[in-house]
């Protein structure tokens, strides 16, 4: 998953050590702030958001925008403070003995860039190894912040895209075989060749369809996944199963099942409209 973040080194560094003095109750109200500013200069971003809730049939003003981007501020935040101190975060579950036991045997963990994705890959959720497939276009200041927090969740691996298509392949391949999970983006491709149109929200957009061929090719279960934040430090998880039909020939199987995904996608930008943080025009080319 490929995703440009706004912001810089400085900033985030800033935030950080304010968080260690003054505790999450000060950054979660410095968070105001901070988003008026960005609600004030992002003008690609309302561009891209007023885009994505006409296309919802949803309105759009100020205050819808300003949440908008608070939310995504407070995710950003938990992304770092949560490696440093997981166990200051609750998530609720839907069934939460069913999701620990699909991670548990393995599994293509089908995340979207919606809510709180990155805080729930800091936090344990189940005794497996969880691969976390990503290419990330962070600032290298931001980076190497990121990378000098010490993670308390050992569970994680990330395999880099960046490394190359042979080596992650067959690290992804590796980790499914060994009963491993693997996560990836289904709402966004960074290679052309899995680059696929599906009808969303009544218009055409493009979908990854990685994820769906290696589940297919590797019989491996998918599990949709999002984490939807509710509260300070507080984040609600949804996961639905999809079981490819293995009868089907590997386009059909695919194509039915990214359709079930999409499904799956609107029911919850439906529920969560202000957590969708793919800012641009999502049904541009």
């Amino acid at each position: 998953m490929e995703t440009k973040q706004r912001g810089s080194a400085w900033s985030i560094k800033l935030v950080f050590n304010l968080y260690k003095i003054f505790g999450y109750n000060f950054i979660y109200y410095l968070m105001y702030p901070v988003t008026f500013f960005y609600f004030l200069f992002a003008s690609n971003v309302r561009k891209s958001l007023k885009i994505y809730y006409k296309q919802l049939d949803l309105p759009f003003n100020n205050y819808i925008y300003f949440t908008h981007l608070r939310l995504f501020a407070n995710c950003m935040v938990d992304r770092f403070i949560s490696k440093f101190s997981p166990k200051s975060y609750s998530f609720e579950y839907d069934n939460k003995e069913e999701f620990a036991k699909t991670l548990d045997e393995g599994t293509v963990l089908l995340c979207s860039h919606h809510g709180g994705w990155a805080t729930a890959a800091n936090v344990p959720l189940t005794q497996n190894i969880i691969n976390v497939v990503m290419q990330e276009a962070l600032l290298d200041g931001i980076k190497s912040i990121e990378n000098s927090i010490e993670k308390q969740n050992f569970q994680v691996n990330i395999i880099d895209l960046n490394e190359g298509g042979i080596s992650s392949s067959i690290k992804i391949a590796n980790a499914l075989m060994e009963d491993q999970v693997v996560a990836m983006m289904a709402d966004r491709a960074n290679d052309k060749k899995y680059h696929k149109k599906i009808k969303f929200f009544n218009k055409e957009a493009g979908f990854n369809k990685n994820p769906f061929q290696i589940a297919y090719k590797l019989k491996k279960s998918i599990l949709v996944f999002f984490v939807a934040y509710t509260n300070k430090q507080t984040y609600k998880i949804k996961h639905l199963k999809i079981e490819l039909d293995y009868s089907k020939k590997e386009a059909l199987a695919v194509d039915i099942a990214m359709k079930e995904y999409v499904n799956i996608l609107e029911e919850t930008l439906k529920e969560y409209p202000d957590q969708w943080f793919n800012f641009y025009n999502f049904w541009g080319e």
